[in-house]
């Protein structure tokens, strides 16, 4: 099967942190409190919810391998990380706020990729930076299943 492939567009925010060491959340939301030490970045574009059936389908496959890339991209510079995860067949999609990856098996309705191999601690730190002051960030999820 080729690769389905799903786009969130969003931009970070004054408190980005990035420093959850088991996730990594994009959020329809407009605000950021500094707790949420997850979150990348705010007011995606697209949601779990709106994600296209045939993608929910592959991602629900034990074998599918989901590949997320986070671009960010402010004046100066563009950042580009890739976490790489798998899928499970209990992926609901039905979040309609934000997407959440997760280095664990742990699966709620935000959850779009499982076992991912690196987190929000795990980014490089200018990407972060970037994020936090409000550059642009695309995350692009592929499935291969």
């Amino acid at each position: 099967m080729t690769d389905l492939v799903e786009t969130i567009d969003a931009h970070g925010h004054e408190h980005v942190r990035a420093e959850h060491a088991s996730t990594f959340e994009v959020t329809s939301d407009d605000w950021l409190t500094p707790a949420g030490d997850c979150i990348l970045a705010i007011e995606a574009t697209t949601t779990p919810a709106e994600f296209d059936p045939a993608f929910k389908r592959a991602c629900r496959c034990h074998e599918a391998t989901i590949t997320a890339t986070i671009v960010v991209e402010d004046e100066d510079h563009v950042y580009e990380e890739t976490i790489v995860g798998s899928g499970h067949p209990d992926l609901t999609f039905a979040g309609d706020r934000s997407a959440v990856a997760r280095t664990s098996t742990y699966v709620d309705d935000r959850t779009v990729m499982v076992e991912a191999d690196a987190a929000a601690a795990d980014l490089d730190r200018d990407l972060v930076a970037a994020l936090a002051d409000g550059a642009d960030c695309t995350l692009r999820l592929a499935v291969d299943a």
